[in-house]
């Protein structure tokens, strides 16, 4: 199973864990976990980053009617879970319109 696929069957099974940092943005940031989750049909991984410091990382890009936003989320294949440690919107000064390229420096 790819990351993408995991990712999106762990979402839909509930073998999830949302993270503290993820828990007190999502407030701050006006994104409802139900957006997040409703939104599995857009997930597309952007980045991966597989020698992540604890496991490997996947940055995700979802969209949930016209917002564009990231999840970051870990692979946990030891515990079977996925892990939500951020979600933000793009910021254009650090992405391109499409929400899914880097703007170079």
């Amino acid at each position: 199973m790819d990351a993408l696929d995991f990712i999106k069957n762990h979402i839909q099974s509930g073998r999830l864990y949302w993270t503290y940092h993820v828990n007190m943005r999502l407030k701050d940031r006006h994104i409802p976990r139900r957006e997040i989750l409703s939104s599995l049909e857009t997930y597309e991984i952007i980045e991966e980053y597989p020698e992540d410091k604890y496991l490997p990382s996947y940055l995700v890009y979802a969209k949930h009617g016209k917002k564009k936003f990231h999840i970051l989320t870990a692979i946990d294949k030891l515990d079977d879970k996925i892990i939500i440690i951020t979600c933000y919107e793009p910021d254009s000064n650090n992405w391109e319109a499409d929400g899914k390229t880097r703007r170079r420096k």
